[in-house]
C-alpha cells in the first residue's frame, strides 16, 4: 500500500508543529514526519554575516527538488536520509536522519503548499491559520530559546523577510488547502482530519 502523504502549511508560529504532534499521538508509529526546514540549502564558503542576511522565507532558499526526490522514494517504499539543518550556524549539518516509509507521511513547513511539485504529491493538504500577533510572539520565544537569537535580530528578520514573504507566498497558498484550521489545538479540526485520514487509508487498502 502506498503511503498517505499530507502537507501541513501555515505561517511561522501558526501551530503546524502542534497539530502534527497531535496527529502523531493519534496514529503513533504509522506516521513519519519530514520538515521542509531541514532542506535549506547548504551555505558553505560564506561568512556567518552573509548567512544571516539570506532570505530564508523565500522558496529559493530551500532545496525542494531534493525533498521531492525523497518523497517519491518514500512513496515507493524506500527509506531516505533527511538532511538536518543547524539554525544556530545557518547551515546544513553533516548529519542526516533516516526516515523509513510509513503508512502516513507528513510534510511540514511554511511553504509546502506554495510549491506545485509538492502539492501534486499530497493526498491531503492542510493550512493552519493563526492571528499574526500570536504567531510573531511564538516565533520570538522559539528563536530565543531554541536558536540562540536576540530580540533585535528576530524583529529585523521578521520585518525584512518573514512578513513580506508570508504575504507573497505563504498566505496565498491557503487557497490550495483541503482543510483550513484555526490553530494547532483545535479539537474539532483534529477530529475532522483524523476521520479523513482514516477514510483515505481504508480506501488505499
Amino acid at each position: 500500500m502506498k503511503p498517505l502523504m499530507i502537507g501541513i502549511a501555515g505561517g511561522t508560529g501558526s501551530g503546524k508543529s502542534t497539530f502534527t504532534a497531535r496527529l502523531q499521538e493519534t496514529f503513533g508509529d504509522d506516521i513519519a514526519v519530514i520538515y521542509h526546514d531541514n532542506y535549506y540549502r547548504r551555505n558553505d564558503g560564506i561568512s556567518m554575516a552573509d548567512r544571516e542576511s539570506i532570505n530564508y522565507d523565500h522558496p529559493d532558499s530551500l532545496e525542494t527538488e531534493l525533498l521531492v526526490e525523497h518523497l517519491i522514494k518514500l512513496r515507493s517504499g524506500v527509506a531516505v536520509q533527511m538532511p538536518i539543518y543547524d539554525f544556530t550556524v545557518h547551515n546544513r549539518s553533516d548529519k542526516t536522519q533516516r526516515v523509513e516509509p510509513r503508512r502516513i507521511i507528513i510534510v511540514e513547513g511554511i511553504l509546502v503548499l506554495a510549491d506545485k511539485r509538492l502539492r501534486d504529491l499530497f493526498d491531503i493538504k492542510i493550512y493552519v491559520e493563526t492571528d499574526a500577533d500570536e504567531r510573531i510572539l511564538r516565533r520570538v520565544v522559539r528563536d530565543m530559546k531554541e536558536r540562540g537569537r536576540d530580540i533585535e535580530g528576530i524583529v529585523r528578520q521578521y520585518l525584512s523577510t518573514v512578513k513580506p514573504m508570508h504575504n507573497m507566498f505563504v498566505e496565498p497558498s491557503r487557497a490550495k488547502a483541503d482543510f483550513v484550521i484555526n490553530g494547532g489545538k483545535n479539537p474539532v479540526a483534529l477530529d475532522l482530519v483524523v476521520t479523513k485520514i482514516r477514510d483515505q487509508l481504508a480506501k488505499n487498502e
